[in-house]
């Protein structure tokens, strides 16, 4: 993720992030630029045509259209913000059953493999929300513990944070108060978890997400054929800009609508986990 100054407009209106939209749709701009070009050329020079032009309909589905990206946009950013969400609720609820169970009566060892498995589990969340988990990447510990390769490997994680929290209390003589005690905190885990797996394995749908490019390629192509009679070739820079702005606004939607990759605007759970992995060892 991308760390910034939002006050500082001029060095924003002049940056050029490898992840701007214009750097990415630079050579689709040219191209369109260069087609309404070659409609004007034809139109005006060549076949000199004389019907009236059609801007009216273009404005009046161009208003159409920029109602979908309003609606595109925001569905995209609540996934976004939801996902940011659920990431701060897994830097609380770690600190608070590690917190909780820290104060607990008990074998120190046990409460060090506890911390151990939880900075795993958010790892391993974390990785399993981009392309997989690589068990090389886990602590030998957790590695040993873990029976096999699971397809889900932060589940099997926390699976083993339950069985270590029930041996920790195992002694104790109101350990069922104690679990119902942590029970929130450990049950919190699974919702973020499968929080997180819905907004990834639930994009927005097919055919809403098809006919909105469909609609944005037909609109652009078009709109040469009424513009260069009006505008000559002046519409040439004017569509290419109308069609930055339109793909544009549907390229950052993409982007944002699956929050947990390592894109510049995607959720900072790099630093997150960092956040997370530095509070439980301070708290130990």
């Amino acid at each position: 993720m991308v760390t910034y100054n939002p006050k500082d407009w001029w060095k924003l209106i002049f940056a050029f992030h490898k992840s701007d939209t214009f750097r990415q749709l630079l050579p689709g701009i040219l191209g369109v630029a260069a087609f309404t070009a070659v409609i004007a050329f034809l139109e005006n020079d060549y076949f000199h045509a004389t019907f009236k032009n059609t801007t009216v309909i273009h404005s009046l589905v161009g208003f159409v259209l920029s109602m979908l990206l309003v609606f595109r946009t925001n569905s995209a950013y609540d996934r976004w913000w939801e996902g940011r969400k659920l990431w701060g609720a897994m830097v609380n609820n770690s600190r608070s059953l590690m917190m909780k169970i820290n104060t607990f009566d008990g074998e120190s060892s046990i409460k060090e493999e506890i911390k151990q498995l939880m900075i795993d589990f958010v790892w391993a969340t974390k990785e399993h929300l981009r392309h997989g988990v690589k068990m090389m990447d886990l602590s030998d510990f957790t590695r040993k513990e873990l029976t096999g390769n699971p397809d889900n490997v932060p589940l099997a994680i926390m699976n083993l944070v339950h069985k270590k929290t029930s041996q920790l209390l195992q002694y104790h003589p109101d350990k069922s108060m104690k679990m119902l005690y942590l029970n929130e905190d450990l049950k919190s885990f699974m919702d973020i978890l499968g929080g997180c797996e819905r907004i990834k394995k639930t994009p927005i749908p097919f055919s809403y997400s098809l006919f909105l490019k469909k609609v944005i390629f037909v609109y652009i192509f078009t709109m040469p054929i009424g513009f260069v009679r009006e505008f000559g070739y002046w519409a040439s820079p004017i569509v290419a800009l109308i069609f930055y702005v339109f793909a544009g606004i549907e390229l950052l939607a993409e982007e944002i609508e699956d929050p947990f990759g390592t894109d510049a605007n995607d959720l900072p759970t790099d630093n997150i986990f960092k956040t997370i992995k530095q509070n439980l060892s301070q708290i130990f």
